[in-house]
């Protein structure tokens, strides 16, 4: 492939801001394409993204190779990031993962442990109760903590790190809107509200809203998401200042999640807790669009909240609010990384895991699109 070849990323989210980031250090003219965050959630008319948020696990520990080795890779750059933008996003927090001793999910994790030989401590009983005297958990549970090269990032400030880090490279950034696709005299031509632009290739990097560009070319399913967020007092924040973000896994598949306290742009600090009952499909654009202008679901949060006074029996809340997110899915649960012809690329669905290991998934699109072949060790799942 020409090293002169111009390409467009269209979605400036997590995965498209790490694409055109690695694209630039391959020496490529590339221009990113996606709009900012809206200032005002409740009345944006157009496209939304799932990185408006604070605070995301990070670990190593997955069940799946692929999405276990695409995390630690990313998670191995992170420092890289911050230094190249200035923008520091990634806490070191540790990260626990705990269920009953003996279920599926937890004989897969200390598989993948063994398998991956990935540096974490075993706990149960009083051992574990003795490490993080402020959860409560069954005299069953079995507990895997990871205590460096995990934790939480904050994908807000992980965005605008990649973009940063990118325009120092070359990077090209248009804060605007892709309304249209298609090839015609053997490039790759977007529709934007300004005119149309032409490029040699273009990678399509627009999560839940992709259908929006490319209709019945991919199959993915968007699932609505709700989040708590309750409010901490300082002395309550201060006494959690060690607490590692915590997912629990039940052996019927559900796994809740938890961050510690997280100081939010609003200057309050809150611990977040996440894990939808059930998966809410959004059909249409405009189904996701009404979802991002809402607050959530008041009954997921309700729930929410309990489930944390049940883990932290003694948390003294200030008060709590629910925010919205979205998750995209793809039929075998793996990124779709790949042509779709000769001048449209695409690089979608996080499934759930996305934030984490964004910046591999981003460089993997990269190397595809410049037409350089992938690692051994990821290559079998995206083939």
């Amino acid at each position: 492939m020409k090293t002169n070849m111009k390409i467009a990323v269209i979605g400036a989210g997590l995965i498209g801001s790490a694409a055109a980031r690695h694209l630039a250090l391959m020496g490529v003219d590339v221009t990113l394409i996606g709009p900012p965050e809206p200032e005002t959630r409740a009345n944006h008319s157009g496209v939304f993204a799932s990185h408006y948020d604070e605070g995301r696990i990070t670990r190593g520990l997955d069940p799946h190779p692929f999405w276990s080795r695409v995390s630690r890779a990313s998670i191995a750059r992170y420092a890289q990031i911050e230094a190249q933008s200035g923008i520091r996003f990634y806490t070191q927090a540790g990260s626990l993962m705990a269920g009953p001793k003996g279920s599926g999910p937890i004989t897969s994790l200390l598989d993948v442990r063994d398998r991956d030989a990935i540096t974490c401590d075993e706990l149960t009983g009083q051992a574990l109760r003795d490490r993080f005297p402020y959860f409560h958990f069954a005299d069953d549970t079995l507990a895997l903590f990871e205590p460096k090269d995990a934790g939480h990032i904050s994908p807000r400030k992980l965005v605008a790190a990649q973009i940063a880090a990118g325009r120092r490279n070359g990077v090209l950034y248009r804060p605007t809107i892709v309304t249209g696709i298609d090839e015609t005299g053997g490039q790759a031509r977007l529709q934007t509200p300004s005119g149309a632009l032409t490029f040699d290739r273009a990678l399509v990097a627009t999560g839940g809203f992709s259908d929006m560009l490319l209709g019945d070319q991919i199959t993915i399913r968007v699932y609505a998401r709700t989040a708590a967020l309750m409010r901490l007092p300082e002395d309550e924040a201060q006494r959690l200042t060690h607490m590692p973000t915590l997912i629990y896994l039940k052996p019927n598949g559900e796994d809740p999640y938890m961050l510690p306290p997280i100081r939010y742009p609003d200057g309050h600090t809150y611990l977040k807790m996440g894990g939808d009952p059930q998966d809410v499909e959004l059909s249409t654009a405009q189904d996701i669009q009404t979802w991002f202008r809402s607050d959530g679901s008041t009954e997921v949060g309700e729930m929410l909240v309990q489930m944390t006074r049940q883990r932290i029996p003694d948390l003294a809340i200030h008060s709590h609010h629910t925010i919205p997110c979205v998750t995209t899915y793809t039929d075998q649960n793996l990124p779709l990384i790949r042509p779709l012809s000769d001048h449209i690329y695409t690089a979608i669905g996080g499934n759930g895991r996305g934030a984490k290991n964004s910046d591999e998934l981003g460089r993997l699109a990269a190397l595809r699109i410049f037409d350089r072949d992938l690692p051994d060790d990821v290559a079998e799942y995206l083939d």
